[in-house]
């Protein structure tokens, strides 16, 4: 029974996490244009679109590997 346990709340943590990115998804688009920089493919040609958020994909590369790089140290 204790394996159930830990992982039930091993998948709560995942769930609050994962939560919590999707606030912050929804809720920073108003105030950050990610997705709209410069840089970034967006090609329009009758009813077919193709995007590719290039500088945004390479933005947030270099933040998480930032962030990572912080918090993984011990």
């Amino acid at each position: 029974m204790g394996d159930f346990n830990s992982i039930g709340k091993t998948i709560m943590v995942f769930g609050a996490i994962l939560l919590g990115i999707g606030f912050f998804i929804t809720f920073a688009g108003r105030f950050f244009p990610l997705g709209k920089l410069p840089g970034d493919i967006f090609i329009r040609k009758g009813n077919f679109t193709f995007y590719f958020p290039l500088v945004t994909s390479i933005i947030l590369s270099i933040v998480l590997t930032i962030l990572i790089n912080f918090f993984g140290r011990k």
